[in-house]
């Protein structure tokens, strides 16, 4: 799998600005559970108010505060607080700090006047034990009659004598603690403070927000607007977010989605560039129908598999990572919950990869058989007709697309329990969380936004796993894919080209030497071709004629470089073909197949295909000396009519001449017909070399034919018999001096006919 990411350098910059993207998604989804949390916390249960630092406190009440701190943490509080009164401000401050606090036309008041963090978190810890000693003493309810009764009571035994009938019953209490001596109020205030040493800090928060909201009530501000506010401004935040979290991932899936189909072109490219490079062989190895599911399929898989890592694998790390320190930060007592959602979820996944993953090359190998039995049947449609075996290959192709069908179900049944599964186990962990969460809120270790977000966060942490576990699913299926797209990339190709190509030598235009061939396919035991030789000049034809099997077409073959020669040389224009570029070799060679092979397209562009830049007079001769001017002229469109795919809609004869066409209109040095005369008449083939024979007067044109009356007028005819030469020379010299070329002439003409010959 890493070498086909290998293929992805060109798209580095765009996978860095995924990842950076990515990033921003996962911060964006990671800090909407605290705005959930806020809006419940702050928004609902404190009334918008977001700690214990009052923005305004009246005088009196930052008094009582003053008696249960220290004088250095009075001293930071004064430094970071401003007192107003009537006389200290212009007319114009007085005016507009009245409307926003009635309560300074009648006593002085204390603003904040600093917006640093750090400071107000440093004021909140000052401030929340002694806000919530004050809010208790201020209250009606038993506790603190109680603990105000027991004040006095310690008061008036520690009084002297000269003030034991003093009247204390209607005393304020915070006068009494100010009257107090200092080593009996600092007592006191230790005592206070022992008591709330055990009280959780969401409790000491919440009460000392509530010591803030009635203060802002006393003052006149509307802690109703203030709270609409806060939530509303929040929501829009959390909005935001959402967009933007919403754009990256948009912007993710976009860019994914490109550099997953650049992939895709630059494997089917190389891959196809790889196969055009393939000599028999090689086809033989990876089969035609395998290489199209290779060049498909498990393309398609890659390209899939790269565009969900890009959106899920450099994801789903930021936010289990973050999820966990944002889960570890709101309440660390519950982080064994976390750790058994990722079991229950690895659980669950492992199960699953041990089931499905061994399916997975079984299915890709289901698929090229499939593709093969398609292949093999709808071309050979007409032989399957002419025996009518239709119901024998129907049962064939049932056979495998069933094969095919079994598998893929169990894949997908597979596949489709998974979520109902993960469902089970995030509802499940939903439903752990609220019953712990509960508790905690119940004893005040915790708050209800906190449990809320907790909750968020878990299951952010179990849908970061579960992406990573999908990842680790679907990679067998893609590795498999990439295994076998590297099988034909990495394939050793046995026609290799020269590092340092020579170039033709201009003075032997057209000539082509056998000396000592000899040849066998790869893996064979014995030779097809043994010990050929012979020379092929310039402006002469050479025939090659022998029995089925004899090698004709294999030697042939053997100049194009379809294979190379096990042993000697074959030499074009003076040099080894070895030793010359492979297009600068075909560039020379016009060749027409023994089976005529078009494409789809025009009549005009297939015999255009070996000369582009071909002139229409150039395509209208060649159209006349292949015989096919008359058949292409009787079409509507001419030479622009349409040809199906393979040639299907003419004639094999009609096509047959069409590829002679295409040789001649590309204008070689060298001409090479592989028994291409064999769907024509006698009278058209006659026809087709006298014209043929005037314009490949300066090329040399070497024909393989089954009929002694295709090469009788050949300037050489070069008689094969197990791929050995038994005969050489022409016509006449032949019925001489071969006995197996006279069998083979008195198997097609009569003793009188070729006398007349």
């Amino acid at each position: 799998m890493l070498k086909i990411f290998k293929h992805l350098r060109n798209s580095s910059f765009i996978i860095f600005i995924i990842i950076l993207l990515l990033a921003g998604q996962a911060s964006c989804e990671l800090s909407l559970p605290t705005y959930t949390s806020n809006i419940i916390n702050i928004g609902i249960q404190q009334s918008g108010i977001e700690n214990s630092v009052p923005e305004v406190i009246r005088k009196s009440e930052m008094d009582k505060l003053f008696i249960f701190l220290s004088d250095k943490n009075k001293n930071t509080i004064l430094n970071n607080y401003k007192l107003l009164n009537k006389n200290s401000l212009s007319d114009e401050e007085y005016n507009k700090y009245k409307d926003s606090y009635p309560a300074l036309s009648d006593e002085e008041i204390y603003l904040l006047n600093t917006k640093d963090k750090d400071i107000i978190k440093k004021l909140d810890n000052i401030l929340g034990k002694p806000e919530l000693i004050v809010y208790g003493l201020e209250s009606d309810d038993e506790s603190a009659k109680m603990i105000q009764q027991q004040m006095k009571n310690n008061m008036t035994s520690n009084m002297s004598i000269s003030n034991a009938n003093q009247n204390l019953e209607n005393m304020d209490m915070f006068a009494m603690l100010q009257s107090m001596p200092k080593k009996q109020k600092n007592n006191l205030i230790k005592e206070m403070d022992n008591q709330l040493i055990n009280l959780p800090d969401a409790m000491i928060s919440q009460s000392a927000v509530s010591f803030v909201k009635n203060e802002y009530n006393e003052i006149g501000i509307d802690t109703g607007k203030l709270q609409t506010q806060y939530i509303l401004t929040t929501g829009a935040e959390m909005i935001g977010i959402t967009i933007l979290s919403v754009v990256a991932a948009i912007t993710v899936g976009f860019l994914a989605s490109r550099v997953g189909a650049s992939l895709g072109r630059t494997l089917r490219s190389k891959t196809f560039e790889k196969v055009m490079r393939f000599s028999s062989k090689e086809m033989t190895e990876f089969s035609t129908a395998s290489l199209i599911t290779r060049s498909t399929n498990d393309i398609q898989q890659i390209q899939q598999m790269t565009v969900m890592m890009l959106r899920m694998v450099f994801f789903a790390p930021f936010m289990a990572i973050g999820g966990i320190y944002k889960a570890l930060s709101t309440n660390a007592s519950m982080a064994w919950i976390i750790g058994v959602a990722v079991l229950g979820v690895v659980v669950i996944v492992g199960i699953l990869f041990a089931t499905v993953m061994p399916r997975f090359k079984k299915l890709q190998n289901l698929v090229d058989r499939l593709n093969l039995v398609t292949r093999e049947i709808l071309t050979g449609l007409p032989v399957i007709r002419a025996f009518s075996t239709e119901r024998f290959e129907e049962k064939r192709f049932d056979g495998v697309n069933k094969d095919l069908t079994k598998v893929n179900m169990f894949v997908n049944r597979m596949m489709s329990c998974m979520m109902p599964a993960m469902m089970l186990v995030m509802n499940a962990i939903s439903v752990l969380i609220v019953w712990v969460g509960a508790k905690n809120i119940d004893t005040g270790a915790m708050q209800v936004g906190d449990m809320m977000a907790f909750i968020q966060y878990t299951m952010q942490i179990v849908m970061s796993f579960l992406m990573i576990s999908m990842i680790s699913v679907m990679l067998p299926r893609a590795a498999v894919s990439a295994n076998r797209i590297n099988e034909v990339l990495e394939k050793d190709i046995i026609i290799k080209e020269d590092k340092n190509p020579q170039a033709f030598d201009a003075s032997k235009k057209g000539l082509v030497e056998f000396k000592n061939v000899s040849f066998k396919y790869p893996d064979a035991d014995e030779d097809i071709l043994h010990d050929i030789n012979f020379t092929a000049n310039s402006g002469e034809t050479t025939a090659f004629i022998g029995s089925t099997g004899s090698g004709k077409s294999t030697l042939i073959n053997l100049i194009l470089r379809f294979h190379d020669v096990t042993k000697g040389e074959i030499k074009v224009d003076g040099v080894n073909i070895k030793n010359v570029r492979l297009h600068d070799l075909r560039e020379k060679i016009g060749y027409v197949p023994q089976k005529g092979v078009l494409f789809s397209g025009t009549i005009d562009s297939n015999l255009r295909y070996g000369k582009k830049d071909a002139t229409q007079e150039d395509i209208i001769k060649a159209a006349k000396i292949a015989q096919s001017i008359d058949f292409i002229n009787d079409k509507e469109d001419k030479f622009d009519s349409e040809i199906s795919q393979g040639g299907s809609n003419v004639s094999g004869g009609q096509k047959q001449r069409l590829s002679i066409a295409r040789a001649i209109a590309k204008d070689p040095e060298i001409f090479i017909f592989d028994d291409s005369f064999s769907a024509l008449d006698f009278k058209t083939d006659a026809k087709l070399r006298k014209a043929l024979k005037s314009e490949t007067s300066n090329s040399t044109v070497l024909i393989v034919a089954q009929r002694i009356s295709t090469i009788l007028d050949a300037d050489q005819i070069v008689v094969l018999d197990e791929g050995r030469i038994v005969g050489k020379g022409t016509h006449k010299e032949l019925l001489k001096n071969c006995e197996i070329y006279k069998e083979i002439a008195l198997s097609q003409l009569s003793k009188e006919e070729l006398e007349n010959e």
